[in-house]
């Protein structure tokens, strides 16, 4: 058996994917609805649950209220919607909700909200971390499904409520990380900030469907640590950039018709009927006996006149397309990390003074001037590679030990913080490194002098305390040592 979940931005689609599923063969008793009732929008919201109004019951020890029951005698998918029961959860506000998951957010017969929306996921296989981002989903106005599916069935479930709009809820819980939302473990974090994951299935074991089973740690405290040892988390920002589409302007061609007067000269022909009279004086003959009766004789005129008929035709095209082009846009930003400075405290057998970072500046400054200066780089960028050396005299763990010793392991660490940079850099931590900790003068030295001439007076036991501190003053004179 699976449960697979999916977060909805709109109730209408949460119930049409309700019915689809039942209509795949999904029995509605394995089909769960949570809904964002802010407001009262889907159930009135009086203060008071409607389990706490008038709470019975179920074979299953779960508490229904009169809603439900009215649900219930309905029947199917359509029941299990009008069987809404409102409910208040502390971190995620007043909630609407039916079915099995409501019943375990609600806690076995007893009325009581038992690790709210996020306990009853996680209950079900639901890794945590997830639950949080489906919890607030839900707290920001979605609703949630969540349906018991045979194994062979799940596959087929998923792709109903991915067809029916479930968000993908790793890009929402992406979304939620740049808003500020940070999910806290065991508890159902909220945030400040306002809002899909296609549905996932999980098995007992926490397994995503079509994922690779990932352990993750219920409680990121039960790690094991050493006693007295605390932990400081160091944190910094990367800077994301992405990209959108804007409306740059454009350009929209009307065409319209116009009209213009024209002329053509064209030649006609007309024919016109003269009649001559010619006086003569000759003897008739028989062809002119013929005539000579009454009879008529018909001549018609003919003339041509202008014909007119147009033809329209293409005499040029408007071709509008669009043409893109690329362009590199350095974008600029300013990103934050948390930097860890260790102060040596005072104590009752030893006083350490090793001397500040501010004291080492313009030394190091000068190391920068002689060496780096000439290959194009600002001091500022030089700067923390000094300040990291530096910081490494205070170290704990680095104390005591030569610089083969540590190399391996400290540019691990600088290689996280800044990656691909160690051999430009690596120079510059030692240079600081050995000053801290006087390697550069050989070490600490027995007997001797202070730096400035005059004698070292540490005893033995000062001696041996600043060999494992890695402090350089002389106590009694507050003078660094030779």
């Amino acid at each position: 058996m699976k449960t697979v979940v999916g977060l909805f931005d709109d109730m209408e689609q949460a119930k049409r994917a309700a019915l689809d599923l039942e209509g795949a063969g999904i029995p509605h008793n394995d089909i769960s609805i949570v809904a964002n009732n802010e407001g009262g929008r889907y159930v009135p919201s009086d203060g008071t649950t409607t389990a706490d109004r008038d709470a019975t019951p179920d074979v299953s020890g779960h508490a229904i209220g009169h809603d439900a029951l009215v649900g219930a005698e309905i029947g199917g998918v359509a029941g299990l919607i009008l069987g809404l029961t409102g409910l208040a959860i502390p971190g995620l506000g007043w909630i609407a909700g039916a079915g099995w998951l409501m019943a375990l957010i609600l806690g076995a017969g007893t009325g009581a909200v038992v690790g709210g929306l996020v306990g009853a996921l996680t209950h079900v296989g639901v890794p945590e971390e997830d639950a949080a981002h489906y919890n607030e989903g839900v707290r920001r106005g979605g609703t949630l499904i969540a349906v018991k599916a045979q194994d062979a069935m799940a596959h087929r479930v998923a792709e109903i409520l991915g067809n029916d709009g479930a968000v993908n809820i790793d890009e929402r819980a992406e979304q939620y990380r740049q808003e500020g939302f940070m999910p806290t473990p065991n508890t159902p974090a909220t945030a400040t900030t306002t809002t899909s994951t296609a549905a996932r299935s999980t098995t007992n074991v926490n397994t995503a469907a079509g994922a690779t089973p990932t352990q993750r740690p219920a409680n990121l405290q039960g790690t094991a640590r050493r006693e007295g040892e605390q932990v400081l988390p160091v944190t910094e920002e990367e800077l994301q950039v992405g990209k959108r589409e804007v409306q740059r302007g454009g350009v929209r061609v009307y065409t319209h018709v116009t009209e213009q007067p024209v002329q053509e000269q064209v030649q006609l022909r007309e024919e016109h009927v003269t009649v001559e009279r010619h006086p003569v004086d000759r003897p008739i003959n028989p062809k002119d006996m013929a005539a000579f009766k009454e009879g008529s004789i018909e001549v018609r005129e003919t003339a041509e006149e202008p014909v007119i008929s147009k033809q329209a035709r293409v005499v040029e095209e408007v071709v509008v397309g669009k043409q893109a082009t690329e362009r590199t846009q350095t974008v600029q930003d300013t990103v934050r990390r948390t930097d860890v400075e260790v102060e040596q405290l005072q104590g009752s057998e030893h006083t350490s003074r090793t001397r500040s970072y501010d004291a080492f500046a313009n030394d190091f400054r000068s190391n920068y001037q002689t060496n780096y200066a000439s290959q194009g780089g600002s001091y500022e960028q030089y700067d923390p590679a000094y300040r990291y050396g530096y910081e490494l005299n205070n170290n704990a763990a680095y104390r005591g030990r030569d610089w083969a010793s540590i190399e391996p392991d400290i540019r691990r660490d600088w290689e996280t913080r800044y990656p691909n940079s160690w051999d430009r850099f690596k120079n510059s931590i030692r240079y600081a490194w050995d000053k801290g900790t006087g390697a550069e003068r050989g070490g600490i030295q027995t007997g001797g002098r202070d730096i400035d001439g005059t004698p070292d007076t540490r005893g033995l036991a000062e001696k041996a305390a600043d060999a494992v501190t890695g402090d350089r003053i002389d106590d009694k004179t507050g003078k660094p040592v030779a």
